[in-house]
């Protein structure tokens, strides 16, 4: 290998990195303070210097639960809508948003404190965020499913307010039952007062 080329991770590590995101992102939604590394590590089943070769700090370790969600949340709305149509695709979506919006409970302070020292664009997460509404807006107005006169900038906001008053993991049937409202008010035939 030349000098600056860069390996490709081993199976098994690529595997360890999967299953320690996965579990950062589950610890860090059920978390009511920010979980210590060594607690992951523990739920992961691996050792603290497994989890610090692949995240060396807590800032890289969020870093990666938050791109990945946001990554999940972007390609989500094109699979949702190459299987589904645009109205039910939307709301999905509005299931995966809230899961990403419940993943902040456990790393809210290391998060906002990356957000404050630009080590994570705020502005970038939410032109793609709004850029995957869109997608979906645009299919749903396409086929008819959904009004024309909503922007994506609309819906960010109402997702926003609804898992403020209804956080997933506390009120998971008061939240599904807004999401189910706001998709209603979605609807082609549901027109503005």
């Amino acid at each position: 290998m030349t000098e600056g080329e860069t390996r490709a991770p081993r199976a098994d590590a690529a595997r360890n990195r999967d299953q320690l995101l996965a579990v950062a992102t589950r610890v860090f939604v059920s978390a009511d303070a920010e979980p210590s590394m060594r607690a992951i590590a523990r739920e992961a089943g691996v050792g603290i210097a497994t989890l610090y070769r692949h995240f060396p700090t807590r800032e890289s370790l969020v870093d990666a639960v938050y791109r990945d969600q946001v990554v999940r949340l972007t390609t989500g709305a094109r699979e949702l809508l190459g299987r589904l149509p645009p109205a039910a695709a939307m709301r999905h979506w509005m299931d995966l948003f809230g899961d990403w919006i419940a993943t902040k409970n456990g790393m809210l302070d290391t998060l906002l404190a990356m957000i404050e020292s630009g080590e994570i664009a705020h502005a970038q997460t939410r032109t793609e965020l709004l850029t995957a509404i869109t997608t979906i807006l645009d299919a749903g107005r396409a086929a008819g499913d959904l009004r024309t006169d909503v922007t994506a900038e609309d819906i960010a906001a109402s997702l926003i307010g609804i898992f403020t008053v209804a956080p997933r993991t506390e009120h998971e049937a008061k939240a599904s039952r807004l999401l189910n409202l706001l998709m209603d008010a979605l609807g082609p035939a549901a027109r503005p007062a």
